[in-house]
C-alpha cells in the first residue's frame, strides 16, 4: 500500500552548496533512488532490520516505511489513531538508543506535526522541521544524521497546504517588501521555486508543490547520500498534506 498520488489528492534552481563536516566528526559529535510518480512501489535490497523489543522490527526499507507512513495517515484521517509507542516500557527502552525509520523533513507549521499526521510514537520518526522546509546546514546535518548515522531508509520532503512561509515570500517577490530580520532569508530562500505561471492564492499553492521538488531534488543530489539511492538502501521523496481532508499526497 502506498500514498495517493498527486492528481488523486484532495486540495490542491538548486542553491550553491555549503562546506560541511565529515561524517567521522558528525558521529563524533552527537555520541533510491529518488522517488517518482507511480513509483512507491520501491525495489532495491532491504536494509538490516534494528529490533524494537516491545514492537517488533522497525521498517527497514523503503518500502516498509512508506507502508507504515500510509497506513499512519489513514488512521489519522480517519480518526482511528492509535499513538502508539508510548506506554511505560516503550518509554524505558527508549533511554538506551533510539531507532527510527523515516527522516521527516516539514514545516514549523504547528498544524502539521509529523508524529500526529503519520500516527506515530515515540522512536519512530526522525523530524527536522524548517520553514517552507528551507535548507541550511544545521537542516542538512540533520537529515544525514538520521541517513547515515541511524541507518534510516526513507526521507520525506513534507510539505503543506496555506504555507504561511511560501505565502510571504510570493508576496514579498511581488511586492519587494522586506521582510523583519531573518525570515528575509527564508523568502530568498523560497523564491526560486516561486511558480509565476498562475497568480493569486493559485500561485501561493503551486508554489508549496515546486518548493518540496526542489527540496527533494537538492537533497537527493547530496554526496553522502546519493550513493545509498543508487544502492536502493534509501529514497527520499516529497509529499504534501491537505489541512482541508488531512490527506498526505506524493508529489510527481
Amino acid at each position: 500500500m502506498t500514498f495517493p498520488s498527486e492528481r488523486h489528492a484532495a486540495g490542491g534552481a538548486t542553491p550553491a552548496p555549503v562546506s560541511r563536516p565529515r561524517r567521522g566528526l558528525l558521529r563524533a559529535a552527537i555520541i533510491g533512488s529518488t522517488v517518482t510518480a507511480g513509483a512507491w512501489a520501491l525495489g532495491g535490497p532491504a536494509a538490516s532490520a534494528v529490533p524494537r523489543t516491545s514492537t517488533g522490527p522497525r521498517p527497514a526499507t523503503p518500502e516498509a516505511a512508506l507502508r507504515e507512513l500510509h497506513a499512519g495517515n489513514q488512521r489519522w484521517r480517519t480518526f482511528h489513531e492509535q499513538h502508539p509507542h508510548e506506554t511505560h516500557t516503550i518509554r524505558r527502552e527508549a533511554v538506551s538508543g533510539q531507532h527510527p525509520f523515516a527522516v521527516v523533513l516539514g514545516c514549523i507549521d504547528s498544524r502539521v506535526p509529523p508524529e500526529l499526521v503519520f500516527d506515530q510514537g515515540l522512536g519512530d520518526l526522525l523530524t527536522v522541521r524548517s520553514a517552507g522546509q528551507v535548507l541550511d546546514e544545521a537542516v542538512l546535518g540533520s537529515v544525514a544524521y538520521g541517513v547515515l548515522e541511524l541507518d534510516i531508509p526513507l526521507v520525506v520532503v513534507l510539505g503543506h497546504q496555506s504555507c504561511g512561509a511560501v505565502a510571504a515570500a510570493v508576496h514579498a517577490d511581488e511586492t519587494g517588501a522586506e521582510l523583519p530580520a531573518h525570515i528575509q532569508y527564508i523568502a530568498a530562500e523560497i523564491r526560486p521555486a516561486i511558480d509565476r505561471s498562475v497568480q493569486g492564492d493559485a500561485r501561493i499553492d503551486a508554489t508549496v508543490s515546486a518548493q518540496v521538488r526542489r527540496v527533494r531534488s537538492r537533497l537527493a543530489a547530496e554526496p553522502d547520500l546519493a550513493p545509498r539511492i543508487a544502492a536502493g538502501r534509501l529514497a527520499i521523496t516529497g509529499a504534501r498534506y491537505e489541512l482541508t481532508s488531512q490527506l498526505v499526497h506524493q508529489l510527481a
